[in-house]
């Protein structure tokens, strides 16, 4: 039987190949891009990409572009990247993708956002670790579109023309869902917040500057990377949140989760797989209801499950905290 998804892959590579031969015969060079990352007690998950590109342009000097331009780029698989944290240095290099996702065990007095600088040959670029307090008891976790941001993906053409056209700056956030984070991680110092989406990584850096410009809570971006992989012809997004899931549980093993998504994809199911199966790692399930305009409560197992139209009716349905 023919791996079409696994030809597709080699020809991905190959292309990659022969265009980054072409760039850097025409000077371009490794560029890394930082992203935000969390980590608590110690141990710090750094993110970033690297990117061949001109050394006159850093890629995140552009900023009002439609999003396709976005997707113009050629990663730097097996690039040398220096992680600089705490006046301490660590070497790593990006995977087969161009993607860095590193865990560090580096002793740091206090949580908060602790600055994280890496560097390919001589360009840099810095992005924070947001360490959760040691002994942080709830965090949150965050969908992105039609969850915090307005796409539309039960509509595809609109959701494609504001994901691929329509630049982030003009992008509008859902509302009264940053005064629900804001609800949510009040009340205590460090509350972790992570970000998840199956967008790509291409993204990062117009998406963090959405949510400073709309007022959410900072904390850590975790995206996923597009295209052909050896046994699939697109990433599984599903794959993505499941396995980002788990791993925060192993990560932060004290924390309990409020599950923040929309019922336009597959947030409900996969916030339900969770909270079934580990429901001492979850306070409560928000929804937004992107079909309905009434609220109602339900539950996944012990785990409280609110369903409204906005962040604003989410906040007013919370279910009492412990």
């Amino acid at each position: 039987m023919v791996s079409w998804h696994r030809h597709a892959r080699r020809a991905d590579v190959a292309l990659r190949d022969l265009l980054s031969r072409i760039a850097r015969r025409a000077g371009w060079t490794p560029t890394v891009l930082a992203h935000p990352g969390y980590g608590s007690g110690g141990r710090l998950r750094v993110l970033g990409r690297v990117l061949l590109a001109p050394r006159v342009l850093h890629p995140e000097e552009r900023r009002a572009v439609p999003g396709w331009q976005r997707f113009l780029t050629l990663e730097s698989p097996g690039a040398e990247v220096t992680v600089e944290v705490a006046g301490q240095q660590h070497r790593v290099r990006s995977d087969d993708d161009g993607l860095l996702d590193v865990t560090l065990d580096v002793q740091l007095p206090d949580a908060g956002a602790v600055p994280v600088t890496l560097r390919a040959g001589d360009r840099t670029s810095s992005a924070p670790v947001h360490l959760a307090s040691p002994d942080a008891a709830r965090g949150v976790v965050c969908d992105i579109d039609d969850t915090v941001l307005v796409t539309g993906i039960t509509t595809p053409l609109r959701a494609a023309w504001r994901t691929f056209v329509q630049p982030m700056d003009e992008r509008q956030a859902v509302p009264g869902m940053a005064e629900l984070l804001r609800v949510l991680t009040g009340g205590a110092p460090h509350v972790p917040v992570v970000y998840v989406s199956n967008g790509p990584w291409n993204l990062a850096g117009p998406l963090t500057r959405f949510l400073e410009r709309a007022g959410f809570p900072a904390g850590a971006l975790l995206l996923t990377d597009w295209g052909p992989t050896s046994d699939r012809w697109f990433r599984d997004g599903r794959a993505h949140k499941r396995a980002t899931l788990q791993r925060l549980a192993t990560d932060l093993p004290g924390v309990r989760w409020t599950l923040v998504g929309d019922t336009g994809e597959h947030d409900p199911a996969l916030y339900e797989e969770f909270a079934r199966a580990q429901p001492d790692r979850v306070r409560a399930v928000l929804l937004r209801d992107v079909s309905s305009s009434g609220t109602r409560v339900e539950r996944f197992g012990d785990v409280p499950v609110v369903y409204a139209r906005d962040g604003a009716e989410l906040a007013t349905a919370l279910p009492v905290r412990d």
